[in-house]
């Protein structure tokens, strides 16, 4: 299983930098890069701050490393809830973990790296934010951004040191902030080093949204929520269930209106979960505990809502519902707990939004409106920024300048009050969802269509679907050269080198393709969503070259394939590659000789056209007869080096080897 490895700032960085020229930064295209919407003002107030949109990320894959939080950024987000943070940071997390066939459902509930390690990944993408504003020529408008720190699940974890250590840093994260400044300062190169300088402050957050166990008590969450407010002086949103609704009302929404009787709730969430009149007096309870510390309360609506897994896909016999049916769920807890608490009560928002509803959600007075499973679909991050568009767009339908203007003009209250305003637009929006055909089962419920071929290493029919798709842009293209190289294996007979049959190697494949895909495993958690989305079989993430940033997190994946590769000083390229738990290196020269090794013989090859090498050794005995040595393997690394250091390339890997000599090793 993979193990998420964060990338360190420097690379962050210079990735950035060496891509922006290509027309992407980590492959979001620089024409979905946020800009503001000329003549439009889509800011909000959140806890007394200004964001210069209420649209980003909800707490979940988008948030967890520094590269997915400036991502969410440059396509839009402006408040985003950061992945939940939780005392228990050993998790181990089924995969694959999420399933986007038809609507949504995942298995992952928390951050995957240790309670430090998301401190300073937090860390990194504050100050990382802050070199992109500058980077990518974000005007100065549309910089306002609100970080909110997501937080679970029980009183005892909340209070617990690691915990308390967490909260004193996201208040004050001024001494890993230095320490990242230095290691730009040492790592960047001379003409990014002032990046390391930009102003960022070292208040990470001051808001916190609270998730909590399926089942946890009343009580509890009011006490946690009480701790959070007092002891810890933060703005708190608590997150809601759609069990709030009652399981009578939930199956009559999902299965009688909207027909997805496939789908099988438990009966015994819905009997555990918060009741309603528990959720009345948190809020009441806590609405005036803060008002007193003047701190902000609020609600958000809702969590996903634990089903029964089909298990045809992810492991396990419990999954969590997202996507177009928990919309209607979400809008349906949401009024009526503003019917009862008034329209006034601060409430967030996150089920289903996408560039067809945002703006209807918008306009019901919700702040933020975040995303997940939109998001994870393909285009990725880039569909942030189109909720963004059509947001804006929607505001010059109604002539309007301001959000709080189209609050008004959405429910036809130019001169009203927002807040009333907003709960007529929320009665309309939640009604018209329950009978709109675009979130019933009838239209969500064919998956991605496959067609039938395998993909291979060097080979697939170049869609680039698995690229945007990857949350963790762990996906990434590069290009070799097609062409068909007819080899020979080398097997050891009578203490003899002997050539084989011949064989062929394909780079490009049926179509002759030069485009290819890589995966580097230290940002990828196995989580499924490229195989999705991919047409062909296999799984972008298992079949492509899967690289690694060092030697140790290669070895740490054994015995699955893999490539670690780097470029050094002299100008060579050393690569060593894993086929069914056999290791192989390759050390290519700067003048295109190459030295090939499996631990038995070494190989010489005089340039990049040799198909045969010019000498052949067994190393030191004992010589296993039979031994194949696997000249195809040698083609494969050479091949895949090549590529991935081609002069042009930008990838995670060439960020991580910026000050040694280039060298065109496809010469």
């Amino acid at each position: 299983m993979s193990v998420l490895r964060p990338i360190p700032l420097s690379i962050l960085v210079r990735r950035a930098a060496e891509e922006l020229p290509t027309g992407s930064v980590y492959d979001l295209p620089v024409r979905h890069i946020f800009r503001g919407a000329p003549g439009l003002d889509l800011s909000v107030g959140f806890h007394g701050h200004r964001a210069a949109t209420p649209i980003g990320p909800a707490a979940g894959p988008q948030t967890q490393l520094a590269q997915n939080i400036a991502l969410s950024y440059l396509a839009g987000g402006r408040i985003l809830e950061l992945k939940t943070v939780q005392v228990n940071d050993h998790l181990v997390i089924p995969r694959p973990c999420i399933d986007m066939r038809t609507v949504g459902f995942n298995v992952e509930w928390s951050q995957e790296l240790a309670v430090g390690d998301s401190l300073r990944e937090y860390a990194k993408a504050r100050l990382l934010v802050a070199i992109l504003d500058s980077l990518a020529g974000i005007p100065e408008s549309e910089r306002d951004v609100v970080f909110d720190v997501s937080v679970g699940y029980d009183l005892a974890g909340i209070r617990s040191p690691k915990m308390s250590g967490f909260f004193d840093g996201i208040r004050d994260a001024g001494a890993i902030l230095d320490e990242e400044r230095s290691a730009l300062r040492r790592d960047l190169p001379s003409a990014l080093r002032h990046f390391a300088d930009v102003p960022c402050d070292a208040r990470l957050s001051d808001s916190v949204t609270l998730s909590t166990f399926h089942g946890c008590p009343a009580e509890e969450i009011e006490a946690i929520g009480r701790h959070l407010l007092v002891e810890r002086g933060l703005n708190t949103i608590v997150k809601l269930n759609p069990t709030l609704l009652g399981y009578e009302e939930v199956e009559e929404i999902l299965h009688g209106r909207l027909g997805y009787g496939h789908i099988a709730l438990r009966r015994a969430a819905f009997e555990k979960d918060l009741q309603w009149d528990g959720a009345l007096a948190i809020a009441r309870d806590l609405s005036a505990e803060a008002a007193r510390l003047g701190l902000g309360f609020g609600f958000k609506v809702t969590n996903t809502l634990v089903v029964a897994n089909a298990g045809d896909f992810m492991p396990g016999d419990e999954a969590y519902l997202s996507g177009e049916p928990l919309h209607v769920l979400a809008l349906a807890v949401g009024l009526r707990l503003r019917e009862e608490l008034g329209a006034e009560l601060p409430v967030s928002f996150s089920a289903g939004v996408d560039a067809a509803n945002v703006a209807g959600v918008v306009a019901c007075g919700f702040v933020p409106v975040t995303s997940c499973t939109d998001l994870l679909r393909p285009g990725g991050y880039q569909r942030l920024h189109r909720q963004a568009e059509a947001l804006a767009a929607a505001m010059g339908d109604t002539a309007t300048a301001s959000l709080p203007a189209f609050i008004r003009a959405r429910a036809g209250l130019p001169g009203g009050g927002v807040a009333e305003a907003s709960l007529v637009n929320h009665r309309r929006v939640a009604a018209a969802a329950l009978g709109d055909a675009r979130y019933a089962a009838g239209r969500t419920g064919r998956p991605p269509r496959k067609i039938g071929s395998h993909l291979h290493l060097f080979d697939c029919i170049n869609c680039d679907k698995c690229i945007p798709v990857c949350p963790n842009d762990a996906n990434f293209v590069y290009e070799t050269a097609p062409r068909t190289i007819a080899y020979r294996d080398l097997v050891v007979e009578g203490g003899c080198l002997v050539p084989a049959g011949e064989k062929t190697l394909a780079l490009g494949g049926a179509k002759s393709s030069p485009h290819q895909i890589a995966n580097w495993a230290d940002a990828c958690n196995d989580c499924g969503n490229c195989d999705v989305f991919c047409p062909e079989d296999g799984g972008p993430y298992i079949e492509k070259p899967r690289l690694f940033s060092s030697m140790a997190s290669f070895v740490a994946d054994a015995p699955r394939p893999g490539f670690f590769l780097r470029r050094e000083e002299d100008g060579s390229i050393a690569a060593r590659g894993r086929w069914g738990g056999r290791e192989v290196d390759v050390v290519v020269a700067p003048g295109g000789s190459a030295l090939f090794c499996d631990g038995v013989a070494e190989l010489r090859f005089a340039s990049r056209e040799a198909a045969a090498p010019e000498e052949a050794r067994l190393l030191a005995p004992p010589v296993p007869e039979g031994h194949v040595v696997p000249v195809g393997h040698y083609h494969a690394l050479r091949a895949l080096a090549a590529g991935l250091f081609a002069p042009g390339a930008v990838s995670w890997l060439t960020a991580s080897f910026p000050d040694a000599s280039l060298m065109e090793i496809s010469k």
